[in-house]
C-alpha cells in the first residue's frame, strides 16, 4: 500500500514538473513531435544521449501522464541540479559495475512503470559505444523496444544561451527483440550476437 500510494504520487509530481518544464521546452527549442501513439502500450524507451536536455524533452515530447522510468547511473548524484530528480524520479544503477542488486533495482522500475527509459550508449560522451542492456532487459521482461529519435535543425546540445535549435523528437514502432534479431545466425557467439544487436538497437533508433 506504501509503494502504491508513493508511485502516485510521482505520478503526479511527474505530471506537474512535465507542464511546468513543457512552458520552456515548448518555445525554447520549438519542439515538434510525432508518434506518440507508439507509446501507449508501454515498453522499453530507447533513444541516443548527446545532452543533458534529452531526459526532459524525451518526458515533455511523451506527455505529462505517461511518466517514463529513466534507469540513471549514480555519478549523476554529483550533479547538484540533477540529484533530486534522479532521487525521486529515476532508478539508480552502477553503470561500470552493473550487478544482481542493480537488475533486481530495475526489474521493480519495470513493474511500476509502463515505459522504461534506457539510453544504450549510457553517456553523452561522443562516439561512445552501445551497450546491450536495454535488449537483455527487454527479452526479461518480454517487453517492446520504442525507439525515439530526437533530431535537432541546429547544434545540439546547444552552446549559448541563444542558440537553442528546433528539434523534433520521433517515436517509432515498437519492435520485439526476435524481429530485431531476424536473419542472424543462430551459431553466433553470445557476445557477438549482443553486439551486433546492440548496433542495429541504435540504426532503428535514427531511422524512427
Amino acid at each position: 500500500m506504501r509503494s502504491w500510494l508513493a508511485d502516485r504520487i510521482r505520478d503526479v509530481l511527474y505530471a506537474v514538473l512535465d507542464v511546468l518544464a513543457s512552458v520552456v521546452i515548448w518555445p525554447l527549442f520549438r519542439l515538434s513531435v510525432r508518434g506518440r501513439k507508439n507509446l501507449r502500450g508501454g515498453g522499453i524507451l530507447v533513444a541516443r544521449h548527446r545532452s543533458y536536455w534529452d531526459v526532459p524533452i524525451l518526458c515533455v515530447a511523451a506527455g505529462p501522464f505517461r511518466r517514463i522510468g529513466f534507469l540513471a547511473r549514480r555519478g549523476l548524484l554529483r550533479n547538484p541540479l540533477l540529484a533530486p530528480f534522479v532521487w525521486f524520479f529515476a532508478t539508480i544503477i552502477e553503470r561500470e559495475a552493473f550487478s544482481a542488486r542493480d537488475f533486481r533495482k530495475a526489474v521493480r522500475t519495470a513493474e511500476r512503470n509502463k515505459i522504461i527509459g534506457i539510453f544504450p550508449e549510457g553517456t553523452t560522451r561522443p562516439g561512445a559505444s552501445p551497450k546491450p542492456g536495454a535488449i537483455r532487459f527487454a527479452e526479461f521482461l518480454d517487453r517492446p523496444l520504442i525507439p525515439a529519435n530526437i533530431v535537432p535543425h541546429g547544434h545540439y546540445p546547444p552552446t549559448n544561451p541563444l542558440g537553442f535549435p528546433k528539434v523534433e523528437v520521433h517515436f517509432g514502432r515498437p519492435f520485439s527483440v526476435e524481429e530485431l534479431a531476424k536473419d542472424l545466425p543462430e551459431e553466433l557467439p553470445r557476445k557477438e550476437r549482443y553486439q551486433l544487436l546492440a548496433a542495429r538497437l541504435m540504426e532503428r533508433i535514427d531511422a524512427a
